[in-house]
């Protein structure tokens, strides 16, 4: 096999589309396509490519694999390249024109998510032990959030988005917090909040 072989038979491996994988390169479909025809020889963003399909450059090139006897099992399937965000941004992501994600930091996502899909990453003490300060969560603004969900929202008098865990009973819903030491446990919410997004994933960055 040469490189186009690889590539196409890597792809589909993990089940990605040419659009999911120039995604997590960060080139257009049309290059993954013109380097699976085989027009493409020796691309330039090999290690984004081997990154991409969770092998080696050198694999992609020659062929050479170093996963015999290896004791690592395979990651996740990544899905998407998301942005990294502030908490302020956050807090106004659904007036999404404004917030210049294309500038952003971004992180791959291991799981299936929208397209406008963002990480944060977590700040202070109160859904500890659950997560912790600077871990990495993902946010969906098109995933469901329902009871039990932890989700990202803005308060109407906060232009800061916060990360609790949402509760709805007999009615009513709250934001908790995961910290049982956390003074304020439960904010009750009625009109005056905005789910900005529910967690689908959340990791540690080091």
């Amino acid at each position: 096999m040469d490189i186009a072989e690889r590539v196409k038979e890597r792809r589909n491996q993990l089940g990605l589309t040419q659009y999911q994988l120039a995604d997590l390169v960060g080139v257009a479909q049309t290059s993954i396509q013109k380097l699976e025809r085989g027009d493409t020889k020796n691309p330039r963003n090999i290690e984004a490519l081997a990154r991409g399909l969770q092998c080696t450059p050198e694999y992609l090139r020659f062929g050479i694999s170093d996963n015999i006897n290896s004791n690592v099992a395979p990651g996740p399937t990544l899905k998407a390249a998301v942005p990294l965000i502030s908490w302020v941004q956050a807090g106004a992501w659904s007036e999404i024109s404004e917030i210049k994600a294309y500038d952003a930091e971004r992180y791959l996502c291991p799981v299936k998510c929208s397209h406008l899909t963002f990480a944060l990453k977590v700040q202070g003490v109160s859904m500890e032990p659950k997560f912790f300060d600077g871990d990495l969560i993902f946010v969906d603004p098109e995933a469901e959030c329902i009871h039990g969900s932890y989700v990202v929202a803005r308060l109407d008098d906060d232009n800061h988005a916060t990360f609790k865990q949402l509760i709805i009973e007999s009615g009513h819903k709250f934001l908790k917090a995961a910290n049982p030491n956390w003074p304020e446990q439960l904010i009750p919410i009625n009109g005056n909040c905005t789910l900005v997004g529910k967690i689908i994933f959340a990791g540690k960055s080091f």
